[in-house]
């Protein structure tokens, strides 16, 4: 069915991404209704039932044309049949907007409603390019088009706005016009028609092809999609009224709800079809139906009083499922049912490889009538019964009958496959493991706990070792990166607070900003040693859930004017828990790497986690306009300029992205058994003295990011106030972060300790234009340095970590020349390791020195020059100490770091050593 021609292959690709694409915006416009319609109701007087109808139709005529538009795909080709149906579709929808009666809308809503067919067009096409092992993975990034309901439902209001509802009718349909022509030019044709075309063969007959839907499990099938897709539009559908008639919300914030609860379920869908490749698109349905079972039930159960009669008399009680428990049980049963839509088409190709056509048009039809059907069950049960979670109870007894059934027949099915002795052989719940399904080969579970790493060893680290190190890296680099977020929130949140009505003073403010650098600094000295006593893994997971106490915190502190002053202080020192969390994660991800790629795997690792740094100085600014989280947020604060903001989410708005982190930590990362160590094993670091000439130079370089980073928003604020220095923050940090990302491979090649001393004199030359623009009131000049001084820190900041595990193995060659080369070798990865993690925390404490030093500068002398002079003088010395202890003619590591015009030498120090 799959061609193996390598341009096939390539052309799999195209026509995935370009299927993908199309079938978004097919989807916009099948649901344009929703939003043209509230104007078309109030233009046409329509009534509930009447609008509801027009409303549907397009779901009704999209999901009924499904059968013969797959049919179509499967005899004449996806690829032409796809670009037809947008065609048709565009047509349809152009002419909507030269209609005048409820009639003529009516009839347009059935054109409209084919660009709903195209699914089953495009399920056909993308399957034949994937063999069986990958279509769940296709197929899943193909349903995330899905998401064109999204898209219409954020700009046709605005497009309305400006052009009137057929504006929005006639651009939608040019875009899908031309989508289509441009999808037939784009996309090759699909290898079974081009097989018949070469071979000369006609295409299975609409007959034959429609045969296939006597098969029982086809129906199966269908009721699986008749509640994954068809109940969670449905719900989608009907949740802003359940929330305001249950919970009493404005419509405003119920609709935000169910766009957060329909929006995800598009990517959500993509992760279903990886895990129905990786475990069997079984073992995900049962997973899938068995929370949903749980989660109805729940859901369905209506607020009631008990009273039981006791010797005493009676005792009432009451049971009630409040907002917050609501929306979890839904979140996670519409996440469950995402990853059940996956796996659903998971099994079409794979049990009906010549029919994907047919079966996926009846599959699909049937899902889509159970989007149509089950909001007009649901309140027909509403009125019938008075009983809100009724609708939840409808829900609980499908979805029971389809794992009863599922069940059922996957037993049957192993009964008949197997003998009495292999059946006798099988595991615990063998159909959850997907055995006997076509195509899947259960995975062995992966352990967590590395008992063999030789990254040093070529062979080791091609077959093995990157590809593990290299998954470590980026979950770490993903938590390190809400770390710095967390850890620098009050850089921005402070500004802001005099306008909001806390009275603090600016010495109050610069504290707030200074202490999350002081604790954070601090913390980094026990955290430097932590990841060989718990494990990376471990100790990862932890520090990063550790990060909600302080997002929490704020949430709820910001949004009362009364919040005494100690308990912003509190919440700052707390904030320090992300900063702690880099010297950890760093010593942790220095194990993984080769020294040939450690270098560049720590600016990795601490660049994009410093991108933290800018994400939030960006981000929070524009998340604080609006009312993210609804109800659930709280309500918003007046500015002293009568702008309305929503500023605990400054802190709410990292709670969902800290709880991923946990679990990717949890379930993705890995222990190196060989790095686990005692604080007494780590403590010789204490002995050398290059630890704390390092400490030095680092605080030299990530001293001066991260205080900058926390001291310039306010810094700019006081100096410069005519201008608006927030909106410009977050480019600081930005640019530091990508420099250090992407430099660290320089001082690989060139030398750590030559390119450290280089940064330090450019440093120099970057203060000194500072004081210069600053003397001019010059802001762009004085940014402009800024900027610059960004830059060469991130430089410096991957060079002075790229000395540090050269220059230990070459210390621990002279001092402990007896001790045999491979103990030596572990002994210098983990004191470089604990190196690299105490300099962090020592140079850490520039988050609170800079703040604090600009703010005692300008209480002193009424301006900043003299900080800035002193980071001048310190700048000075880091470049002195680097020439002479390092890279000068009598320094440390000169033969280290090789010729001067060629790459460094990696077994140089080492060598050198032993002589």
């Amino acid at each position: 069915m799959v061609d193996a021609d390598p341009s096939r292959q390539a052309g799999a690709q195209r026509a995935l991404w370009a299927s993908t694409f199309a079938f978004t915006v097919c989807f916009a416009v099948w649901t344009i209704f929703a939003i043209i319609g509230v104007e078309l109701k109030t233009r046409l007087g329509l009534s509930e039932t009447q609008f509801g109808l027009l409303v549907g139709t397009p779901i009704l005529t999209g999901s009924l044309s499904r059968i013969v538009l797959g049919v179509w795909a499967d005899q004449y080709g996806g690829r032409r049949v796809f670009a037809l149906v947008m065609v048709l579709a565009a047509i349809a929808t152009f002419l909507t907007s030269y209609a005048q009666t409820y009639a003529q809308f009516l009839v347009a809503a059935l054109g409209v409603g084919l660009a709903g067919g195209a699914f089953s067009v495009g399920v056909s096409y993308v399957s034949k390019f994937f063999p069986a092992g990958q279509q769940g993975t296709a197929l899943g990034v193909f349903g995330a088009g899905n998401i064109g309901s999204a898209v219409t439902k954020f700009f046709a209001p605005m497009v309305m706005l400006a052009l009137g509802w057929e504006g929005v009718a006639r651009v939608w349909a040019g875009v899908l016009l031309v989508t289509g022509i441009v999808y037939l030019l784009v996309t090759p044709e699909d290898p079974d028609a081009e097989r018949r075309r070469r071979e000369k063969t006609r295409p299975m007959g609409m007959r034959e092809q429609l045969s296939v839907l006597r098969n029982l499990q086809v129906w199966r099938f269908a009721l699986y999609y008749f509640f994954v897709f068809g109940a969670f539009v449905a719900l989608a559908l009907w949740l802003p009224r359940y929330l305001v008639g249950v919970y009493e919300l404005d419509l405003r914030a119920a609709g935000m709800l169910a766009a957060f609860y329909s929006v995800p379920a598009s990517l959500f869908r993509i992760y279903g079809g990886r895990l129905s490749d990786r475990f069997g698109a079984r073992r995900v349905l049962y997973w899938t139906f068995g929370v949903s079972v749980l989660c109805t039930f729940m859901l369905s159960y209506p607020p009631t009083d008990y009273v039981i009669h006791g010797e005493n008399g009676p005792i009432r009680f009451s049971t009630s499922l409040g907002l917050v428990p609501f929306l979890i049980l839904l979140f996670g049963l519409g996440f469950f049912m995402s990853l059940g839509k996956a796996a659903v088409y998971k099994h079409i190709p794979v049990y009906y490889p010549h029919h994907v056509g047919a079966v996926g048009g009846l599959v699909g039809m049937i899902g889509g009538l159970g989007g149509f059907v089950l909001p007009l069950v649901f309140g027909v049960l509403l009125d019938l019964t008075g009983i809100w979670t009724s609708c939840f109870a409808l829900l609980f007894l499908l979805v029971t009958v389809a794992l009863v059934w599922m069940h059922a027949a996957v037993r049957r099915m192993e009964r008949g496959a197997l003998t009495e002795q292999q059946r006798q052989a099988l595991p615990e719940l063998p159909e959850m493991q997907g055995l006997g399904e076509p195509g899947v080969v259960v995975p062995a579970r992966r352990p967590h706990k590395l008992d063999d790493w030789r990254p040093e060893d070529p062979a080791f680290w091609q077959s093995t070792g990157r590809p593990i190190a290299r998954r470590n890296l980026w979950i770490s680099t993903y938590c390190l990166l809400l770390s710095f977020a967390v850890w620098m929130v009050w850089s921005v949140v402070v500004a802001r607070l005099p306008a909001l009505g806390f009275a603090f003073t600016t010495d109050q403010l610069f504290w707030l900003a200074a202490v999350p650098g002081l604790s954070g600094a601090t913390l980094r000295i026990f955290y430097a040693f932590l990841v060989p006593i718990f494990g990376g893994r471990g100790w990862t997971t932890m520090s990063t859930a550790s990060l909600l106490i302080p997002a929490l915190g704020i949430g709820y502190a910001v949004q009362d004017p009364g919040t005494p002053y100690f308990i912003f202080l509190v919440l700052a020192l707390l904030c320090g828990l992300g900063g702690g969390n880099f010297a950890s994660s760093m010593a942790n991800i220095s194990y993984f790497f080769p020294k040939s790629e450690k270098g560049n795997a720590l600016a990795i690792n601490a660049g994009l986690g410093n991108l933290g740094v800018s994400l939030m100085q960006f981000l929070v600014p524009v998340v604080v306009t609006m009312g993210l989280f609804g109800a659930l947020g709280g309500q918003a604060q007046v500015a002293a300029d009568g702008t309305r903001v929503w500023m605990q989410n400054a802190g709410f708005v990292w709670v969902p992205l800290i709880l991923a982190g946990t679990l990717a930590a949890w379930f993705g990362m890995d222990d190196i058994l060989s790095a686990r160590a005692s604080f007494a094993d780590q403590s010789s670091i204490f002995r050398r003295r290059h630890t704390w000439i390092m400490c030095w130079l680092y605080t030299g370089t990530f001293g001066t990011f991260i205080g900058m980073s926390a001291g310039f928003p306010l810094l700019a604020k006081i100096v410069f106030p005519e201008v608006d220095a927030l909106r410009y923050a977050f480019m600081g940090p930005l640019v530091g972060a990508i420099s250090r990302a992407g430099s660290g491979w320089i001082a690989d090649r060139v030398g750590g300790g030559r390119v450290t001393f280089w940064v330090f004199v450019a440093m120099i030359a970057a203060m000194g234009g500072m004081l210069w623009f600053l003397q001019a009131r010059s802001f762009p000049g004085f940014f402009a340095m800024v900027l610059a001084l960004f830059a060469i820190s991130g430089v410096g900041n991957a060079s002075t970590f790229q000395m540090i595990p050269g220059m230990m193995r070459k210390e621990l060659g002279i001092v402990a020349a007896a001790m045999p080369e491979p103990e030596r070798r572990v002994q210098a990865e983990r004191e470089s390791a604990a190196i690299i993690g105490f300099t962090s925390a020592i140079a850490a404490y520039g988050a609170f020195f800079i703040p604090k030093a600009y703010g005692s500068s300008i209480e002193a002398t009424g301006a900043a020059n003299a900080a800035l002079w002193g980071f001048l003088a310190f700048y000075v010395s880091c470049a002195a100490i680097t020439w002479w202890v390092y890279t000068g003619p009598r320094g440390f590591m000169r033969d280290i770091e090789g010729p001067r015009n060629g790459p460094a030498a990696p077994t140089a120090d080492i060598q050198g050593a032993r002589a």
